[in-house]
């Protein structure tokens, strides 16, 4: 399997199969298993093999399948499936850390990402917020205590793209661990693990599943630190991925390199055509040049995303008429779907962040995030022209 291409991997990678020879994943929707004897389930409970689970909290063999196979695709030796993709971010941190601790983080975060931080402040853990694109704020935070760095390598919803391999290299000089939350690169675009990140972490709601069904996330890392540090704490902690939804996951990745290059590719030509429109003061994408961090964005992911963020003139009632013009594209706040989706950040993602944060963000009243979807590109270029006249 090492040698497989991604596209096998996403295919293949972790496959198991009953006695049936089922050509789909099978579901295993069991909460328990049966142990012939009393000493196997002493044993098990002990120490347990590749293929034996105990209780599907703890591990599932469909939810197995899923873990292995994201884990070969992002490069890392292993991987434990959660809940949500805030279940990911909260596990990935609270189980590394304790009273005491230091963390630097991007201020640029998704609103529940920066409500995880300050949980962590309540109960004693230091969090130092830098200005994610800036090295020289990196380097000035990090201390001797600084057990772990978190950001997104590409943040919700301004689309700041951060130079993780400058990042990784001054991390591990102070030996912090280095999470990132890799969302809007998606597995398909990802370098993390080679541009030095330990940790990675994915809501497998968004582009994964690509369909707007199921919740999910998944932290991926060495063995060792998701078997020894991670699982204790989301095994009894509870944030375990159904096994339903990990088989909805499992058939997402067959098709999420060609789902999310179709996107990419909308999202390019929408952003391009969208530049400089008369109702538009900003057309935020990394894919296009004059993006502040095109080139890094370039070198790490190969593209520019699924998601062109825009700044409608006139603010808020200007931002609504727009949304609510729109015909193809629909009003949610989830991302990486199939369907074309706009959000609006300052009143729902990120609503409850301060005005004065908001405005340090660049979450104006006037900006939307549109995550873009394999439509026509023409209809959705179309619809979205019609929505800002109708501004």
């Amino acid at each position: 399997m090492s040698d497989w291409k991604t596209q096998t991997k996403l295919i293949h990678a972790g496959a198991r199969r009953s006695q049936y020879g089922e050509m789909s994943e099978a579901i295993y929707l069991t909460q328990g298993f049966v142990y012939e004897s009393a000493e196997q389930a002493e044993a098990r409970f002990i120490e347990s093999g590749p293929d034996e689970f105990i209780y599907a909290r703890y591990g599932n063999p469909t939810v197995r399948m899923f873990e292995e196979r994201i884990a070969a695709i992002e490069g890392t030796e292993d991987a434990f499936a959660t809940a949500s993709g805030m279940a990911a971010v909260n596990g990935a941190l609270t189980s590394l850390l304790k009273s005491g601790d230091h963390v630097v983080a991007a201020r640029a975060l998704f609103g529940s990402c920066l409500y995880v931080l300050e949980i962590l402040g309540r109960f004693g853990v230091e969090v130092t917020l830098v200005d994610g694109t800036d090295l020289g704020q990196w380097r000035a935070a990090m201390r001797s205590d600084t057990k772990a760095v978190f950001l997104e390598s590409v943040s919700n919803p301004t689309l700041e793209v951060i130079d993780v391999k400058s990042v990784c290299e001054i991390a591990h000089a102070v030996g912090a661990t280095v999470i990132v939350d890799n969302v809007f690169a998606t597995p398909t675009f990802s370098k993390a693990v080679e541009l030095g990140a330990d940790v990675v972490v994915y809501s497998a709601t968004k582009h994964i599943d690509g369909g707007g069904r199921c919740l999910g996330g998944v932290v991926c890392g060495t063995k060792d630190y998701i078997r020894k540090i991670l699982e204790p704490y989301l095994k009894h902690t509870g944030g375990a991925l159904s096994p339903f939804n990990a088989w909805v996951m499992l058939k997402g990745l067959e098709t999420l390199d060609l789902r999310v290059r179709a996107q990419a590719a909308n999202a390019l030509a929408l952003a391009q055509a969208l530049e400089g429109y008369e109702k538009l003061s900003r057309v935020i994408y990394p894919g296009l040049k004059g993006h502040a961090q095109h080139t890094i964005a370039m070198e790490q992911m190969g593209a520019g995303g699924t998601v062109v963020t825009l700044e409608v003139k006139g603010g808020q009632a200007a931002a609504f008429r727009f949304l609510n013009a729109l015909e193809i594209v629909k009003i949610s706040n989830n991302l990486g779907d199939a369907k074309s989706i706009v959000t609006h950040p300052a009143t729902t993602t990120h609503q409850r962040l301060p005005d004065e944060q908001k405005a340090m963000l660049g979450i104006t009243p006037g900006l939307v995030r549109l995550s873009v979807g394999i439509e026509d590109v023409g209809d959705l270029l179309a619809d979205l022209r019609q929505a800002l006249d109708a501004v």
